[in-house]
């Protein structure tokens, strides 16, 4: 279990950054407080230029402590390589994990029923950390910072809260 293998102090730096891979990409931050930082969503017309957007989308996200990462392995690669340079230690969850983690099984009986309550949850953590977004949020972003939430769980920088 990744809980195990880190434990944070909140007043350290560093981030735990939570990615729902695609080329609609879904990307959320959190510090060591367990505080959203941000959820958002990029879109990238080719893996190309998503490979090379990478670099530049963790950049301000130093010291990288935690890379969470659902979706497709091979759109993880240049996110993986990115971590493993920064010396972030990573961690891939499916998607059924997390939503029967922090959702009842109602919330999820389809994909686009989980997107809707993902996107009403996300908004909810974003508010509560006092970052209201000022756009509705894309699936993608919502997932990412839900994402995130399971994994400060997982990775002993917070308690399980259980549905959000």
């Amino acid at each position: 279990r990744a809980a195990s293998l880190a434990s944070a102090e909140p007043s350290e730096p560093g981030y735990l950054v939570a990615i729902d891979l695609g080329l609609r990409t879904g990307i959320a931050a959190y510090d060591r407080a367990g505080r959203l930082c941000f959820a958002r969503a990029r879109r990238f017309p080719s893996r190309d230029r998503l490979r090379a957007a990478v670099p530049g989308l963790l950049a301000d996200l130093r010291p990288l402590c935690w890379l969470i990462v659902e979706g497709d392995a091979a759109l993880a690669r240049p996110w993986l390589r990115e971590a493993r340079m920064c010396g972030a230690s990573v961690l891939s969850v499916k998607p059924e994990t997390w939503r029967r983690a922090l959702m009842p099984p109602r919330e999820f009986r389809s994909g686009a029923i989980a997107k809707q309550h993902a996107q009403r949850r996300a908004t909810a953590l974003l508010t509560e950390a006092g970052r209201p977004p000022v756009v509705p949020l894309r699936h993608d972003a919502a997932e990412a910072a839900l994402i995130g939430w399971w994994a400060l769980a997982e990775v002993g920088w917070a308690p399980r809260a259980g549905h959000v």
